[in-house]
């Protein structure tokens, strides 16, 4: 990372890893505040989150709990993950505070944009496996139960596929901020990673298949988003051109 023009002489250690720890800190204090507030709804979340598979099963039959401590233990799993989520945005803006004094006004008027972008993108990954996803996923399995079988997911095993379905395409949209970021910071060439494009789509379909359940409609619906994510991060990294490692320093 640059060092800015006033920060030369170089900020003490011990200031820097006491501002770490501030940050990290608030951090913590607003997931424990969203997950306080969000307790009273804990069973709301779960409901409208297994929405998608409840109105698939047989009728008359339900969700089931097979711990005793999973009707607890799930929701409030869920409201940490949720959580998280909501808090995500000033997590990366105490993130960009922390590294944004030591960098360029050119390198920040790439990388703040960025920053915004990788915040729209992940939630639009959550939205996407939630709208598109789960129906097709939760679909597929409903339809394929063997005769003389009830068909009665478990909360807990319920939640465990859910929350990596979210973190898989929260993660996979961020694929075009990563592909712009190596090609802006000169790690690698457009151009070479264009000629690895075959490798990539097949890195694309293993990923998904390591990240998804055992279905082909689910690991294809990871698989293409990926691909196209990463054709869009190849097609606006040409605008932005290479990071210099000279340049314009801040002034105050």
């Amino acid at each position: 990372m640059n060092k800015s023009a006033e920060d030369d002489t170089g900020q003490p250690l011990v200031q820097h890893l006491s501002e770490l720890r501030d940050r990290l800190l608030r951090c913590v204090l607003l997931v424990l505040a969203f997950a306080l507030g969000l307790m009273a709804f804990a069973n709301d979340i779960y409901s409208f989150v297994s929405e998608p598979l409840r109105k698939l099963l047989p009728a008359g039959s339900s969700m089931i709990a097979t711990e005793v401590a999973s009707t607890f233990l799930a929701p409030f799993k869920l409201v940490i993950v949720a959580s998280l989520c909501l808090a995500m945005p000033f997590i990366l803006q105490q993130i960009w505070g922390f590294v944004a004094p030591g960098m360029y006004k050119r390198e920040k008027r790439v990388a703040l944009p960025l920053l915004i972008s990788s915040i729209v993108l992940f939630y639009a990954g959550l939205a996407f496996a939630y709208y598109a996803v789960f129906p097709l996923v939760f679909g597929f399995f409903s339809s394929i139960v063997p005769a003389g079988v009830a068909y009665t997911p478990d909360i807990s095993r319920f939640l465990d596929i859910a929350l990596k379905l979210f973190m898989a395409f929260g993660l996979a949209f961020e694929i075009p901020i990563a592909t712009v970021l190596l090609i802006w910071s000169g790690a690698v060439e457009r151009e070479s990673l264009q000629g690895k494009r075959p490798y990539v789509i097949v890195g694309c379909f293993v990923i998904a298949m390591l990240l998804t359940p055992p279905d082909i409609f689910s690991q294809c619906l990871l698989a293409f988003p990926m691909w196209l994510l990463f054709e869009a991060g190849l097609f606006f990294s040409r605008f932005l051109g290479v990071r210099e490692e000279q340049g314009e320093t801040d002034a105050g």
